[in-house]
């Protein structure tokens, strides 16, 4: 009996120290339904559906997520507009099935570059208070710079022991210099000019002296906001959540107005 509390003790105290010293990724459980473009891009298992990546509204029947979730096309997954927790039964939430998966041709699957998709929902959303477009940084923007507080969200894990929180969860971080993500160290040669790098290193209020707060597993996809404009996409940053040399990486949405542009255009009637 005293080796199996031991054994207990020392589990918890492990897995405390796992947690704290780089798997928790901080941050805070959003306020109901006010982030209103998050999208649940969810899986069918079993009986039930999974939320698998993040994605965030900006038009009415688009979606822009990135290509990592969905490398080989929709098969089957739907998208989830309007809801706060996973598990719930929400009246806002509305379901939707992928009419259209546009994931960027330049792709590049051995560092994440040009990470950006556009989902076209096989209808219009409702738009009410729960379901809303959030406005995107569009060429000519301008990109926020080093050290600027910066906003992210999603339903990704808590740490990189794959613990799934069951609500939505936001954070701040900040903006890390690209330089130093360009290093050996960081991120080296994978880093290109369509990426931006954040996370945030905190004491108190923290609770924790240093803790890392950062984007993880499952908020691919989500959108990295600035003032309240979406400026990047969750990339790849979640593969070393919580790791101090390993800061989130974002897609710079502003480099791909054109593409975006062409991609959502209404098709031209045949004669």
């Amino acid at each position: 009996m005293e080796s199996h509390k031991d054994f207990m003790f020392a589990a918890v105290f492990l897995l405390a120290f796992i947690s704290y010293g780089e798997g928790i990724i901080g941050g805070r459980e959003a306020a109901p339904h006010s982030r209103p473009y998050m999208a649940s891009i969810q899986v069918q298992e079993g009986e039930n559906m999974k939320h698998e990546c993040g994605g965030f509204v900006i038009a009415d029947q688009w979606v822009m997520t990135a290509v990592h979730c969905l490398p080989t096309g929709p098969n089957g997954r739907k998208v989830v507009l309007g809801l706060h927790s996973l598990s719930e039964h929400e009246e806002t939430t509305q379901m939707f099935d992928i009419l259209e998966l546009h994931n960027h041709p330049d792709f590049n699957q051995a560092n994440f570059d040009n990470d950006i998709a556009l989902i076209k929902l096989d209808r219009p959303f409702n738009t009410s208070d729960a379901v809303q477009a959030v406005e995107f940084l569009r060429a000519g923007g301008v990109t926020p710079d080093t050290g600027a507080e910066v906003e992210t969200a999603g339903w990704g894990s808590l740490d990189d022991l794959e613990t799934r929180p069951d609500k939505l969860k936001e954070v701040v971080v900040d903006v890390v210099d690209s330089n130093r993500c360009r290093r050996g160290d960081y991120f080296g040669r994978k880093f290109t000019d369509n990426m931006i790098c954040a996370h945030r290193l905190c004491s108190d209020p923290c609770n924790k002296p240093y803790r890392k707060e950062d984007s993880c597993d499952g908020d691919s996809g989500g959108p990295l906001l600035f003032n309240g404009v979406a400026v990047g996409i969750t990339s790849n940053g979640g593969k070393k959540c919580g790791q101090i040399r390993k800061p989130g990486i974002y897609t710079i949405i502003s480099h791909y107005t054109e593409w975006i542009d062409n991609t959502m255009a209404p098709e031209e009637p045949s004669n």
